[in-house]
Order: structure tokens, then sequence, then C-alpha cells
């Protein structure tokens, strides 16, 4: 008896889709962190400052939510069930920075960059928690092994 569950197409096409949008997310983070001129000649002194104060705890946090939606993806990719945990590491990366920078700098964020940065964050949660109900849901499912 077969007990293999098929690959479901949509398991791809999330898969893939993740990834790229997380890859943004690294890529931010990596040119943010290396001080690359190029790509922060886009911000104010002012704001680069601003990411370059993180105390190593709220750095900590957007490690975790980045780097652990990539993992996440790339499990997602691989069939693999420890997709659900690097989805879960990556909701509590971004719980942490989002404590960071909306409970406790919230009026520093706003006035340097409005309200783009509630916005867009809410948009990262929405898909964090997506990823992880859909993570979830293939590994009940049998399709993450």
């Amino acid at each position: 008896m077969n007990t293999t569950v098929k690959t479901p197409w949509h398991l791809w096409v999330v898969g893939v889709l993740s990834l790229l949008w997380n890859a943004v997310g690294a890529f931010d983070y990596t040119m943010t962190k290396l001080n690359d001129a190029d790509y922060l000649s886009a911000f104010t002194p002012e704001q680069i400052a601003y990411f370059q104060s993180f105390p190593l705890w709220a750095n900590a946090g957007w490690a975790l939510g980045v780097w652990g939606s990539v993992v996440g993806s790339l499990l997602l990719l691989a069939r693999s069930r420890h997709a659900v945990t690097a989805f879960i590491v990556s909701l509590v990366g971004l719980a942490i920075s989002s404590l960071y920078q909306f409970g406790m700098h919230w009026g520093d964020l706003q006035r340097m960059f409005g309200n783009f940065p509630a916005i867009f964050t809410a948009i990262i949660w929405v898909i964090a928690i997506a990823l992880l109900l859909y993570s979830r849901r293939q590994a009940a499912d049998g399709v993450l092994r």
C-alpha cells in the first residue's frame, strides 16, 4: 500500500511566492545590517540612525522574523513538517520587532516614515499568519513529512 501523499499544485505556488516575498525582507535586512551605502541612500540620516540604534534584542527579533520566514518557505518547498516551526519562529521574531517599533517608538517611527510602517507591518502579519496556517494544514493533511 502506497501512503505517499501527492504534492498539491498550490504548495509549489505558495512556496515559490512566499520565498520571493521573504527574499525581499532578507535583502532589506542584509543591506541594512551591512550598511550598504547605495541601498541606504533612499533614507535620511535620521532614518538610518534609527535603524542603527536598534538594541540587540530588537535586532534579534528582526533576524528571527526575516530568517525564520525564509527558512519556513524553503522547508515548505522541501515538504518538511519543520516549516511549521520555522513560521512560528518567524512570528515570534515579528512580535519582538513590532513591540520595539510600535510599542516603544511609534512616535519616532510615525514622524520619520508616516503611516507606511504600520500599514506594511499589518500586511506582513497577515501573510506570516497565513503561511503558518497554510503550513499547519499541509502538515495535518500529510503533505509535509
